[in-house]
């Protein structure tokens, strides 16, 4: 089995702390004396830096010193919280995150650029930082020095404080170096350290990733005690620690083990590794000296660590790659169940069809909980726009809301990762094309900030993720004439509403009058457009004029298996999606022959077009005396498919189809079946499209 690459769970790692960071920086902009959320983006700032030097990123442990020493002042109320505060380290956070990608890159002109602005910042808020880039601590030493301010306040007096830390055996494989925090707690003053090998299980015990030591720390230093507590701010919550100050006359604080060491307890300093080599026996009774010491550290740390442990457990970083893997096995299971079900039919063995029916239902619960493993949440889609629509407001002089609803609605992995570009198109129109500037707002009676609101909600087997404006809505007048203006529609095309909407999707197709950072190359909706098609899905458009517009889409819940009705047509066998069946009709011969022309059902007083399969797929063959109908809808529109027998439900596992049969809009994929033949799955979005254009011809003749 081979390890993970240190580096690349750092950069994972690095990742998920520079979107903390951004969250809560976006989060700060609209509460900037909110404490929590200042000590917040500090302890991710100093995290980062931490982890960054103990990994070998330099360059990112120094330049992110910088941010931190910005907050730390903040943290401590020697500069306030401005909107150029955290719109500089925004900046910051992005050459962060390129110096995670490239950390070799030379050209620092970005990184100086970026600390003279986060610099005039902090003083434009009351004193700026007093080291520049050239006075950056080291960030060799595996965790570098904690940020210095500098102050106008008379040096305090220098305090002993007494520091016992017992970190988590698990705490080196997890990436912790304990002899990095004693470099810290040394570079804030004078200190004694002794080490406590009392712990040390015997020789046929130990584990050599496992940490049994603990550390007693004399420490006099005129820094207050919050530098000390910040050396342990990202693994306070995962260990034992007590920092008592000494009274003044009071013993200094040693580490006494419980049983006596081979060698003597002379203070160590915290860069000799040889002092934590040897190990002690066993403990098997305590010494009075380590008593208070001890003492110091809550009574329930022992539960409420088994407990963190256990939590910790609970979570498994997983590569993507591995669960897509996991994905084409189950797949390939559920195919081979079908064969194993249909052979099983076939056969009068009772043993065979129990066994059967104990795979199917194994097959189908494993389907099922890994579907439940690839889906997330479209949080952590939407969590990606906030930092947008800030970039965009500043870009565009315009006040935005960003307003996000049913964040908890899970969808496939694989839609979220293939979502993510049509959407930032979507949000960019919205600004762009929507939303008006704040005095048009107002002099058309609305609030001067616009709202960009991004919905999700679960309808069936499809979700639906909407983008929202309260903006000047769409001129379709203006889309017509662009449209006749490109060649897209001739002058006098009848075009429903829907038709001349959908119009935006063209490629090339743009109604601004200037090519801009945003808009005016008429690229942007039509990758919205393929993509969604691409994955199964349909948009819908609504918009009132002088009110606002909502782009709808909605895609499978997942790519991968479905539950699918297979029918046949003529001789060959399709799947239907089961999510968008609604029902099935039986269409007999004779009202099959009195639809001729109209292909029209009524159903529930209500008029529902149909399409004959059988004539759409060109099989050339009669038709069954008893047809059947099938309806189905995507949400608002429905259509029957006329089928000459309905098989029966059929999990089905999605494959895709050959690059030759790209332009093939009926079919959205195609499976293997039991018996190792190929069926087709059909497109409903597109189906449902031409029972309606079909609808839309038959009434217009009538």
């Amino acid at each position: 089995m081979t390890m993970p690459d240190p580096v690349e769970v750092f950069r994972t790692e690095a990742a998920e702390l520079l979107e903390q960071i951004e969250q809560g920086l976006l989060d700060l902009e609209h509460q900037l004396d909110d404490a929590s959320l200042i000590d917040a983006v500090f302890r991710g700032l100093h995290t980062l830096k931490g982890s960054g030097a103990m990994f070998g990123f330099d360059a990112l442990a120094s330049f992110t010193h910088h941010c931190e020493t910005a907050f730390d002042r903040v943290r401590k109320g020697m500069a306030p919280a401005t909107p150029e505060l955290v719109h500089a380290v925004l900046a910051a956070r992005d050459h962060m995150r390129s110096l995670v990608e490239q950390p070799d890159q030379e050209d620092d002109e970005t990184g100086q650029r970026l600390l003279t602005q986060l610099q005039q910042a902090v003083a434009d808020g009351g004193g700026a930082p007093e080291e520049t880039a050239e006075s950056a601590p080291e960030a060799n030493s595996g965790a570098p020095a904690e940020a210095e301010t500098v102050s106008a306040a008379p040096a305090a007096e220098p305090v002993t404080w007494r520091i016992r830390m017992t970190l988590p055996e698990n705490a080196m494989a997890n990436g912790t170096n304990p002899l990095a925090l004693l470099d810290e707690l040394r570079d804030l003053g004078d200190c004694e350290i002794s080490v406590d090998t009392g712990n040390v299980p015997p020789l046929y015990r130990i584990e050599p990733s496992e940490l049994h030591l603990s550390w007693n720390v004399r420490l006099t230093t005129d820094k207050p005690r919050d530098d000390i507590e910040d050396v342990f701010i990202f693994v306070m919550d995962d260990m034992e620690l007590s920092i008592e100050q000494e009274e003044p006359g009071g013993a200094p604080a040693q580490a006494t083990p419980a049983e006596p060491q081979s060698a003597d307890p002379e203070p160590i300093a915290a860069a000799e590794p040889a002092a934590v080599a040897e190990p002690a026996p066993q403990a098997s009774a305590q010494s009075p000296a380590q008593a208070p010491a001890e003492a110091s550290a809550p009574a329930v740390n022992a539960p409420v660590q088994e407990t963190r442990q256990k939590r910790a457990a609970e979570n498994v970083r997983v590569p993507a790659e591995r669960l897509d893997e996991l994905m084409d096995r189950v797949g390939e299971l559920v195919i081979a169940k079908s064969r194993l079900s249909q052979i099983a039919g076939n056969s009068i063995d009772v043993q065979l069809r129990s066994v059967s029916e104990d795979v199917e239902r194994l097959a189908s619960e494993l389907r099922d909980t890994m579907m439940v493993l690839r889906m997330v949440p479209v949080a952590t889609l939407f969590g990606r726009f906030r930092r947008l629509i800030h970039d965009l407001g500043r870009e565009t002089s315009k006040q935005i809301e960003l307003v996000t609803e049913g964040e908890a609605t899970e969808v496939d992995k694989t839609v979220i990762e293939r979502l993510a570009d049509p959407l930032v198109h979507l949000v960019r129109n919205s600004v762009d094309h929507g939303l008006e500037l704040p005095g048009d707002r107002a002099a058309a009676g609305k609030g001067e900030a616009g709202r960009v609101t991004l919905s999700a909600r679960q309808s069936g087997g499809e979700v639906i993720i909407s983008i929202k404006d309260d903006g000047r809505g769409i001129d379709r007048d203006r889309v017509r004439a662009k449209a006749e203006a490109s060649g897209l529609v001739s002058p006098g095309q009848q075009l429903t509403d829907q038709e001349v909407m959908q119009l935006i999707f063209a490629p090339g197709f743009s109604t601004a009058n200037a090519i801009t950072n945003l808009s005016g190359r008429g690229v942007g909706m039509d990758v919205v457009k393929k993509t969604v098609e691409a994955l199964r899905g349909t948009i819908d458009i609504e918009s009132t004029l002088g009110k606002g517009s909502e782009i709808s889409l909605r895609i499978p819940l997942t790519l991968a298996i479905i539950d699918g009705l297979l029918v046949r047509v003529g001789s060959g066998r399709y799947v239907i999606p089961l999510s968008a069946v609604e029902e099935c009709l039986e269409l007999s011969s004779e009202d099959d022959v009195r639809s001729e022309g109209r292909s029209f059902i009524s159903l529930r007083n209500s008029l529902v077009p149909f399409l004959r399969l059988r004539e759409l797929l060109s099989t050339g063959t009669e038709p069954d005396p008893y047809q059947k109908i099938v309806v189905v809808s995507t949400g608002v529109e429905r259509v029957g498919l006329v089928v000459d027998q309905i098989i029966g439900d059929h999990q089905t596992v999605i494959k895709s189809m050959s690059k030759l049969h790209n332009d093939v809009a009926t079919f959205s994929g195609a499976t293997i079946l039991g018996d190792g033949s190929v069926a087709l799955i059909l497109d409903v979005g597109h189906l449902v499209a031409a029972g309606q254009q079909q609808e839309a011809q038959l009434r217009k003749a009538g």
